[in-house]
């Protein structure tokens, strides 16, 4: 046997015939003509070096080698149809794998998405990486990841950024903290109160420096921490006051109180940013678009501010399924 004969379309040809049992309803079948499938068999049994079919008045039937190669054709024909299976879920974006880079404060906010596009795409895979400002801005320099979550995008080369969710930044208090009895409280007394801050270039201080820097405003008294669950803790623990994300707070805060201020909320958003000199992986794109289709079902209307249409535009539209 010569295999370098062999073909796909021979293979195809040869089973359709031993399964409709008629060399005319198979050419019927693969729109064929019935010379060219008699002519196809005549090549494959060359190739094999044996008979295949044996022609009887009842129809045809089987030889030994041609049993054999029945049996090989559907198993090769089986792995491919697999193949071709894995392939349109591949292309369609239900299997696979994609990695977004976020900043700290977004992981409050990321589970409320990942959660339900994880029960809808079971086979996707997602690898989060969580780290300050600094980075994850190093992780796009480096294009470690396919997509990323900033509060306060970044101005860079390369950098396509939608909006999704609004991010208000408020002024919070111990629960027993004389401020917060106060109906109305002024920039200045929240200034005149320790400020429990996060690290120099992050999102959350860099939108805190520049309101204030608006408002002619400076800091007097800090403390810096390494995160947000700490001045939340250090806070609620009467350490000082702080400006943070609506969505660090727990639903029940009993320990905190939101300060009323003029002038906040400090308006932010959170963004999907992607890189528009790189691919973005089906999954990827699979992702944006269940959350673009869904978000206002997971998220309370008033941080809803969806945009993803914008940075969707840029990429083709999934095939849909048969």
């Amino acid at each position: 046997m010569n295999i370098r004969h062999l073909t796909f379309r021979l293979l195809q040809v040869y089973v359709a015939v031993v399964r409709h049992g008629s060399i005319s309803e198979a050419a019927r079948q693969l729109h064929l003509t019935q010379p060219t499938v008699s002519q196809q068999l005549k090549r494959l049994s060359e190739a094999i070096g044996s008979p295949l079919l044996e022609h009887h008045a009842q129809g045809l039937t089987m030889t030994a080698t041609g049993q054999a190669l029945y049996q090989a054709s559907r198993d090769v024909l089986g792995r491919f149809d697999d193949f071709a299976d894995q392939l349109s879920d591949l292309q369609y974006g239900s299997k696979g794998r994609f990695s977004i880079a976020l900043v700290n404060t977004a992981q409050y906010v990321l589970p409320r998405l990942l959660g339900p596009f994880s029960h809808a795409f079971p086979d996707v895979d997602v690898t989060v990486n969580i780290g300050n400002r600094r980075q994850v801005l190093a992780r796009f320099e480096r294009r470690e990841d396919d997509l990323y979550i900033f509060s306060h995008p970044p101005a860079l080369a390369h950098a396509v950024a939608a909006r999704f969710m609004r991010n208000p930044l408020v002024a919070i208090a111990a629960a027993h903290h004389p401020l917060a009895s106060q109906p109305n409280v002024t920039m200045e007394q929240l200034l005149g109160e320790r400020l429990l801050l996060r690290e120099p270039g992050s999102a959350s201080r860099m939108l805190l420096e520049s309101w204030l820097q608006e408002h002619g405003l400076t800091m007097r008294k800090t403390l810096q921490m390494a995160s947000n669950e700490a001045i939340r803790v250090g806070v609620a623990a009467d350490m000082g006051v702080a400006v943070l994300s609506e969505h660090v707070l727990p639903n029940e805060h009993s320990e905190l109180a939101v300060l009323s201020i003029a002038g906040l909320p400090i308006e932010s958003h959170w963004q999907f940013i992607v890189r528009n000199d790189q691919r973005l992986p089906p999954t990827a794109q699979r992702f944006l678009h269940y959350v673009h289709e869904h978000l206002s079902q997971w998220i309370e209307p008033r941080f809803v501010c969806n945009e993803l249409g914008l940075l969707l535009e840029a990429y083709p539209t999934f095939p849909v399924r048969e």
